[in-house]
Parts: structure tokens; sequence; C-alpha cells
């Protein structure tokens, strides 16, 4: 038998991978549906829908999470100049997010595939019951062969209109976090990642496969430049930090490639695969991954972060070395090394005031210490996620 060479094996096993795809969230930005233009390109929106309804009739389960509401009400009101007022963005976000829709249910009508809007803002999925209420409504729309467009609801997220077209890379990344998703495909307006930007260093090379994203991985982004993206490569990267660290693998490529989502979901070698080296996990550990409702930063030494990490432990006190909050019971902290690198989350059973006052004893003394006992844990096992 002969070997695979190292490029070979890592063909066959994204082939491999693919075979297991049957829940995507498919993300496309402004600079996709636009084709870099002042509007949306309605041949480009045409060529999305037609692939998804490929999947869709393979019995896939697609979300579309779509940026385009800003730029449709810009066409649709004859503006050309760029708007940085947040409320005018606000109202063009109004007026463009029904013509968004129309385009697409128009589209998507052609193929006779229901769908369904939803608007999300971050806030909506910060505590853990608005998680659980948007998790089931999508997960009905998916048993019920409901394909869903999700937009971020640009009218109230006043915090997520950026000084250009907003990009969704952040909540692509946190529905298929919620949704248990199989993988995450960013479609962008460049190839993938590469070591620069190549439309300004005819050197730059793609990077076609990050198994880790690191600082180095992180440093790149910066080399991209992008007209449209709020985030540029720099949002996506973290998009596909969210998901792989929950167990969703992603894509980054250029959406408006010939078959891209078809491509990829095949297993053709192409964009940026980033791989991801952790199981699935269970719903309230996504949860607590997803990065919504972290309130502080609790710093524990050596033996504390050996415990956690290989021995699967609980957080004692003992440990705890110094408390960033403020927090209150039941927020979710990071937990980090003396290093300052966050390698946990975790629901807390006592205050920042509490654990301050409690870090560096025995759990025994909890009760004389603070006046009462949550348990002998700051942070138990079952609350607690390895990033």
């Amino acid at each position: 038998m002969t070997r695979k060479t190292a490029p070979q094996a890592l063909k066959q096993k994204r082939s491999d991978a693919s075979k297991r795809y049957r829940r995507i969230v498919v993300k496309a930005g402004t600079g996709v549906l636009t084709g870099g233009a002042d509007s949306l390109h309605v041949p480009t929106m045409q060529s999305l829908v037609a692939q998804i309804g490929d999947l869709y009739g393979e019995g896939k389960e697609i979300l579309l999470v779509t940026s385009g509401a800003i730029a449709a009400g810009m066409n649709y009101l004859g503006i050309s100049e760029q708007v940085r007022q947040v409320s005018f963005r606000q109202v063009l976000a109004a007026v463009g997010q029904n013509h968004l829709m129309h385009a697409y249910s128009s589209l998507f009508e052609r193929l006779k595939i229901p769908v369904a809007q939803v608007l999300l803002t971050r806030r909506d999925l910060e505590d853990r019951q608005g998680y659980l209420n948007v998790r089931n409504t999508i997960l009905s729309l998916l048993q019920r062969r409901v394909v869903p467009i999700i937009n971020e609801n640009d009218v109230v997220a006043v915090d997520e209109i950026g000084p250009v077209f907003g990009d969704n890379d952040t909540l692509s990344a946190l529905v298929a976090n919620l949704v248990d998703a199989d993988l995450l495909l960013v479609l962008t307006d460049m190839d993938g990642l590469f070591t620069a930007d190549p439309r300004r260093n005819p050197s730059a090379t793609l990077i076609p496969r990050v198994e880790r994203i690191d600082s180095y991985i992180e440093s790149l982004a910066g080399k991209h430049v992008s007209t449209w993206s709020r985030g540029g490569m720099s949002s996506k990267l973290q998009a596909c930090k969210v998901a792989t660290r929950s167990g969703v693998p992603a894509v980054i490529c250029n959406g408006r490639e010939p078959n891209i989502v078809n491509r990829v979901v095949g297993g053709e070698d192409v964009g940026t695969y980033f791989s991801t080296s952790v199981s699935k996990m269970e719903s309230r550990k996504r949860w607590m991954l997803s990065g919504l409702s972290l309130h502080g930063v609790i710093i524990v030494d050596e033996g504390a972060e050996a415990s956690l990490r290989r021995r699967h432990g609980s957080l004692l006190p003992v440990g705890i070395r110094e408390v960033n909050g403020p927090f209150q019971r039941g927020d979710i902290v990071y937990i980090s090394n003396m290093e300052g690198q966050h390698f946990a989350c975790g629901l807390v059973n006592y205050s920042s005031d509490q654990v301050d006052a409690i870090k560096g004893k025995r759990s025994d003394g909890i009760p004389e210490l603070i006046g009462c006992s949550y348990g002998e844990e700051v942070v138990h096992r079952n609350n607690l996620a390895l990033i």
C-alpha cells in the first residue's frame, strides 16, 4: 500500500468529514451579496439559493445567516454615499430588511422551499432561557423542513452597527453553536485566509487548513483588508474560533466562486478549513463557551489549572489567586492561569466579593469567612467548560 503524502491525507480527511455534514450554517456577507457594488446582486443571490436548494433536496438542514439589509435600504432609498450616523443606518436597516427578505422569499418560493425570518441580537442569547427559546424555535423550523433566514436585528442592536456594513460573523458562529451544527461556512470576498492580503501582496499564499487559531493565525487577520466587512478577516477568525472550540468545524471561502457551497459541503479542498479537536458539547457548555454572558475573570495557580485541565476537577477556593469582577453568583466567568491565558469558563457559585474573601482558603472555612455557603466549589465541574 502506498502511503499518502501530507496534502493527499488532508484532502482525504476533509472529504471524509464532509460526509457527516447534515446541519450546515451558511453565512453570506454584504460583500458577497452585493458583488462589491452598492446594491444587492440578484444573480449572486439566485446562485446561493440554488445551491442551498440542492443541499435541501439531499435532506440536509441549512441555516442561512445573511447580511445585506442596510445595502438593500440604501438602494431602495437611492442613497449612494456611505452613511455613518447610527440612527439613520437603523432606518436603512428597517427599510432594507423587508426588501432583503422579499428577495429571498421569492427565490426560495420558485424552488418550493419554505423559509422563515429570524431577527436576533446578542441580548436574545445572553441569558440561558432566551438561548433555549431561540434554540427550540430554530430546531422546530428545521424539523418542519423550513429554512431559517437569520439576520442581526440592526434596528435595535445599536452596538452591532459599525461604520461600514455589518457582517453577522459573530452571529453565524453563535447560531452554529446554538443548533449544534456540523459545519459553519463563512462566505466572503476572498478565497480564504492568506499569509498576507493577496490584493496587495502577490506573493501571499492561501492557508488551506488551520488546526488551531493561535496568536500567529490571529495576527494574519490584520493583513487582510475588506471594503465591505465591518470586522474584516479578524471577525471571521473569531467566528471560526467560537465555532471550533464548541466542536463545529468551519470554512472561510470565496462566496463569488461558482457552486462554492456545494463544493465545500462535498469535500472539495477549497478555502481555508478550520478543524476542531473537541467533540460536540452539551447545550449548556456550548452556551457558556459562546462568551455572551462572561462577567469577570478568576486567576488560578498551577495546581488548580492541572486539576481542571487533566483531572476534570471542580474549582476550589484554595487554588484561586486573583479575582477580577464584578460578577454575581450564577454568572459565567473566565478562568485563567498565572500567565493570563483563559483556559476555561464556568458558572460561579459565589459573587466576586465572596470569591475574593475565600481565595486561597480551604473550602471548610467558607461559612466562617463570608457567613454562608453555597457548596465547597467556586465552580463545579458540571458547570465548567475547557476552552
